[in-house]
């Protein structure tokens, strides 16, 4: 393999991606070469620009901080890459880091859009990073409290992240709810309760909707109890949500909250910032139950077949983590 060239995964055309040979520059001044040793693909972002539903609206906000081409297509997106320092900053060389990149072996960044993985952070593990930043900026959104009784709807990877930190804070009572038996085994594998939508328990303090789905956030305005705060974390594309406000959504004063990664809450902006919050996502990553979000794993070069299998799977799809191969 040449240093001097890379390959990136490219969406060409609505569920149509192809693998395109391309310049990779020597690192400058300030500047890293990263290696790539593990990707992740977030299926739900992901599948929307995969199948071009990005609404115009947000071509320019649904950027990924490295994203070659613009919406609809051609466009290299993703923001997912774990990798290994070969070139560039001295003190830098040989570390594993994590960076917000699209789908390619070998990148050359600055220094400082790349963050070292803490001590005891296995590199296949921390292709989390950027679902477990989207749950963290939810649970700030969300505010849980002591003794909250909280139900999570959606057990996809963010939705139990979601569940999974609101567990910790002592004396809550949370539920993680989906329509899927089988995610009964990921909610014991995190250590959190688990319920079918016809079970979820009502009256909740707080209620999480992550499913992808409006059917969910219906659900979520039910589960929740009289001026309780309900958080919206899917995000739809270009379908809408249709919701019953009318009923007795005023008369129960329930509190509707957008929740989206790419800006920090308000009061967190004096004293957080993105770098801060990843750093923070990784340290987290650190518990090995967290495998248990890993729902497959795939050679790099198999993504052109595999990522429209992944985009049409709806909740079948945990993270799956992309395998780059090692040097020669």
């Amino acid at each position: 393999m040449s240093f001097d060239t890379a390959t990136a995964f490219w969406t060409l055309a609505p569920g149509q991606g192809a693998l395109r040979e391309e310049p990779l520059p020597a690192p400058g001044e300030g500047e890293v070469q990263v290696r790539a040793l593990f990707g992740g693909i977030s299926r739900g972002t992901e599948a929307l620009v995969f199948q071009g539903r990005v609404p115009e609206s947000e071509w320019q906000r649904m950027r990924a901080p490295f994203q070659a081409g613009d919406f609809p297509w051609p466009v290299k997106y993703g923001y997912v890459s774990v990798g290994v320092i070969e070139a560039g900053s001295a003190p830098l060389l040989g570390r594993e880091v994590f960076c917000l990149y699209p789908h390619q072996d070998r990148y050359v960044v600055p220094a400082a859009a790349v963050t070292p993985l803490p001590v005891g952070l296995p590199a296949a593990r921390a292709v989390l990073a950027a679902n477990m930043e989207t749950a963290i900026n939810g649970c700030w959104d969300a505010e849980p409290r002591l003794g909250d009784r909280i139900a999570v709807i959606g057990a996809g990877v963010v939705g139990a992240l979601v569940a999974w930190l609101c567990a910790a804070i002592p004396g809550t009572r949370v539920c993680l709810v989906d329509i899927a038996p089988g995610r009964a085994e990921l909610a014991r594998a995190l250590g959190v309760d688990f319920c079918l939508a016809e079970q979820a328990p009502v009256d909740n303090d707080l209620v999480v909707h992550a499913s992808g789905n409006p059917e969910g956030l219906r659900l979520a305005l039910a589960l929740a109890g009289d001026e309780a705060r309900v958080v919206e974390m899917s995000w739809y594309g270009d379908r809408e949500a249709s919701l019953p406000l009318g009923e007795a959504f005023h008369s129960r004063r329930l509190r509707l909250v957008a929740s989206q990664v790419g800006r920090l809450p308000a009061e967190r902006t004096p004293r957080w910032d993105p770098g801060r919050r990843l750093a923070l996502a990784l340290d987290l990553l650190r518990d090995p139950r967290l495998d248990a979000l890993i729902s497959g794993e795939s050679d790099f070069s198999d993504l052109p077949a595999l990522m429209p299998r992944l985009a049409a799977a709806a909740g079948e799809v945990l993270c799956h983590r992309l395998r780059y191969p090692t040097p020669d």
